[in-house]
């Protein structure tokens, strides 16, 4: 590797798959020739190949003419030669049998069968298929040590992944038709592996695959062809020697980068939660304060941005975010005001006259519960039923979508507190009057998804129609009585299923109750404070969201760097 290359280390690591890049960089110079230097007093490639040839006749393999095909590897070293990797290498596919035979329980009788799940980065035997030996036709069908297994029929990401069967087996094993070995004449098998990895290769091999819905498919016929650099014998065994110790190196920052990951991630839950810890907002102005101080050095990872944004809400809902004002009407005067224009609202009924009268039975019979958590002063706990005007479902079934109408909210369009409408479904105009008629979504209104995934919140904006559909949940607010962003960010708030008294209910798919969401109990502050937190939290919320732009930038200039850098060295070598 160039010295330039070496002193970037740490960039390299850092950036963006930084590490994976840097293994193929390796890779991709050792299969040109780079990476060791050569020795003139090695035996020449092209005598290696002789002698290939022969034993191949002496071993009777079968001999078909070839034709190289152009290979993904260019600018090979002085004295290497190139070969279809057919001539040098035998490869051969594996067994075919009935799904039925196959067992996962060693028997008299049957033998141990590799498929493609056991080929990772080196073949797993952990989970074994076996199979009778009776499908095994050849002896060549039978896995030998050194082999070198490859991923033939698999996804388009999967296909030519290769491993290698490095000890002695203990029992006869064989290996399924989605698989195929590659077994070297007289060359190294690491060698051989390190060019099946290098991503030219790889790269090369995928685009060569035919593809069906879901499978890719390497044929024999475009595998023998593809042409391999073949160094001298004993330049390979420099070049693999020199492979594995930069992989192990590799593996040293791998761990060193997880290592530092882990700390960082543990050190930004200690401090996030002094703020979650501060006694009122005073103290947490001077937690926040001491924390800012470093914010270039903790908020370095999404994982670390989103970690302060439940921070921020759920400091929100714990009155913690901005100081009380004692001359703030008391919360407990706004509940009985919602109460009353609550009850005016329902004795003007909805479009179905039955929901006023299941409205207002529900909300009759709503109470919080005793011994509730202490909250600041003006405060009161209230269940969701109490402090909304309704809170509804959507009975309707699957939806007759049309090409173009009403958008229809699915739980897809509701996603990190706001709704998208990327790629919506429709329903004509007459659906959406018939969907409706129990309730119809209007802006302002909440939405919260029942299942899949469950408890996502957003808001209806202004100026746009929506249809809402199954799994969601619709929550009104009675006009001018709550601030609904601050009701949003105590949705959106960490605690939100450890205040849902009726839990969610499902044997297979876990999902939100209507009666659920109804009991949940809400943090009411006095309303000109929901104000105040509504605001602050906007304000943090835009914080987090240019610490994250800025990471974005800041990943985008390591990740150009980084691939200059390689391309340099590959340029270099």
């Amino acid at each position: 590797m160039s010295v330039v290359l070496s002193e970037h280390l740490p960039l390299l690591a850092s950036a963006p798959d930084g590490i994976k890049k840097l293994r193929g960089l390796i890779l991709e110079l050792a299969v040109r020739g780079k990476l060791v230097p050569q020795n003139s007093e090695d035996e020449p490639a092209s005598e290696l190949l002789k002698r290939i040839a022969k034993e191949r006749a002496t071993q009777k393999t079968k001999v078909t003419s070839i034709e190289e095909a152009e290979s993904p590897v260019t600018d090979i070293a002085t004295g290497w030669e190139c070969a279809p990797l057919g001539e040098v290498v035998e490869i051969v596919r594996g067994i075919t049998f009935p799904s039925s035979e196959k067992s996962k329980t060693p028997e008299a009788g049957r033998i141990k069968c590799l498929r493609t799940a056991n080929v990772q980065d080196k073949i797993e035997w952990g989970d074994i298929l076996y199979i009778r030996s009776e499908f095994v036709s050849r002896d060549d069908q039978m896995l030998r040590p050194n082999d070198i297994v490859m991923s033939m029929a698999n996804s388009r990401e999967l296909v030519g992944k290769v491993a290698l069967v490095e000890s002695q087996l203990g029992e006869p094993a064989t290996f399924g038709g989605f698989l195929g070995v590659l077994r070297p004449h007289l060359i190294l098998p690491r060698f051989v592996m390190a060019f099946l990895r290098a991503p030219t290769v790889r790269s090369s091999l995928i685009d060569s695959a035919s593809q069906t819905t879901n499978i890719a498919n390497i044929s024999l016929a475009k595998l023998r062809p593809l042409s391999f650099p073949l160094p001298p014998l004993a330049e390979q065994h420099r070049i693999v020697a020199k492979v594995d110790e930069l992989m192990a190196l590799c593996d040293r920052l791998e761990q060193e980068v997880g290592a530092g990951e882990t700390a960082h991630t543990k050190l930004v839950e200690t401090l996030l939660g002094t703020l979650t810890q501060s006694t009122d907002a005073d103290d947490l102005a001077a937690n926040w304060q001491r924390l800012a101080e470093h914010f270039d050095t903790l908020f370095t990872t999404e994982a670390s941005i989103d970690a302060l944004k439940q921070t921020v809400l759920q400091l929100a809902v714990m009155g913690k975010l901005v100081p009380q004002d004692p001359n703030d009407e008391l919360a407990s005067k706004l509940l009985k005001r919602i109460a009353e224009r609550r009850s005016a609202a329902l004795a003007r009924g909805y479009p179905n006259s039955s929901e006023a009268t299941t409205q207002a039975k529900k909300q009759a019979n709503q109470s919080c519960p005793e011994n509730l958590k202490a909250l600041p002063a003006g405060w009161s706990w209230a269940t969701l039923m109490q402090c909304a005007e309704l809170v509804v479902d959507c009975h309707n079934k699957t939806a007759p979508y049309s090409s173009a109408g009403i958008p229809l909210l699915r739980t897809t369009n509701i996603r990190n507190g706001e709704m998208n409408l990327r790629e919506p479904k429709f329903v004509t105009p007459e659906t959406y009057e018939r969907w409706s008629a129990r309730c119809r979504p209007q802006a302002g209104d909440l939405l919260i998804t029942r299942e899949a995934p469950m408890g996502e919140v957003c808001i209806i904006p202004e100026g746009i129609t929506v249809c809402m559909g199954q799994r969601i949940m619709l929550i009104r607010v009675v006009e001018g009585t709550m601030n609904h962003r601050f009701l949003l960010y105590s949705l959106l708030a960490p605690s939100l299923m450890d205040r849902v008294q009726d839990k969610p209910v499902g044997a297979t798919v876990e999902h939100l109750r209507v009666g659920g969401v109804e009991t949940l109990l809400v943090q009411i502050p006095p309303l000109a404070e929901q104000h105040r937190i509504v605001a602050k939290v906007d304000e943090l919320m835009a914080l987090c969201d240019r610490l994250k732009a800025d990471l974005a930038e800041s990943r985008t200039r390591q990740a150009r760097l980084s691939a200059t850098l390689i391309e340099s060295a590959l340029q270099a070598a």
